[in-house]
């Protein structure tokens, strides 16, 4: 697994151990950020989101091409000690806040996010329950773009959100949101 553009393009990051996380392959990345940077354009000073975050590959990627800060929110004890080891290997630390614990243990947002990339176990409808709560502590706001990837067969469903646009890439799909009052 490497950083695909930007600052540390062609680093290599490193995987939790075990089975119990499920990192973005490459090639799902690499479509992810085309999607993305067709939609939002630069990611100069972007405010992120990385949720469910693993290893951190989604976040580490947005702050490679510029973003200006990212959070990362894991719990799973090996995939927080690749997630670290990546940020440290990056030197990345003074752009990134890492959380650990539960995703929906979260509480309310400082400002809302730019970018909220969310990338659960699949077939847990987790990233939805999760967007829907977060929407209600500001961690939304009304030109944020929402990134979940799921299993190509799991649906993404949200009130107050439309799917802008959808991709199958391997075992995954890949779903862009905004919501309806952008």
């Amino acid at each position: 697994m490497r950083v695909i553009a930007g600052e540390w393009r062609g680093r290599k990051l490193v995987a939790p151990q075990g089975d119990t996380t499920r990192p973005t392959a490459d090639r799902t990345r690499e479509t992810l950020f085309s999607m993305l940077a067709s939609r939002v354009g630069s990611f100069e000073g972007l405010y992120v989101a990385d949720l469910f975050a693993g290893s951190g590959a989604l976040g580490i990627e947005a702050l490679s091409r510029g973003a200006a800060h990212c959070l990362f929110g894991e719990q799973d004890r090996e995939a927080l000690d690749a997630l670290r080891t990546n940020l440290a290997a990056l030197g990345a630390g003074s752009r990134a806040q890492v959380r650990a614990g539960s995703v929906l243990a979260l509480g309310p947002a400082p400002r809302p996010f730019d970018l909220l990339l969310f990338d659960p176990p699949y077939d847990t409808g987790a990233a939805c329950v999760a967007l829907d709560k977060m929407s209600r502590l500001g961690w939304v706001g009304p030109e944020s773009w929402i990134s979940i990837e799921t299993a190509q067969k799991e649906k993404v469903a949200v009130n107050g959100y439309e799917i802008e646009v959808e991709r199958r890439v391997g075992k995954a799909k890949l779903s862009l949101l905004r919501s309806f009052a952008s």
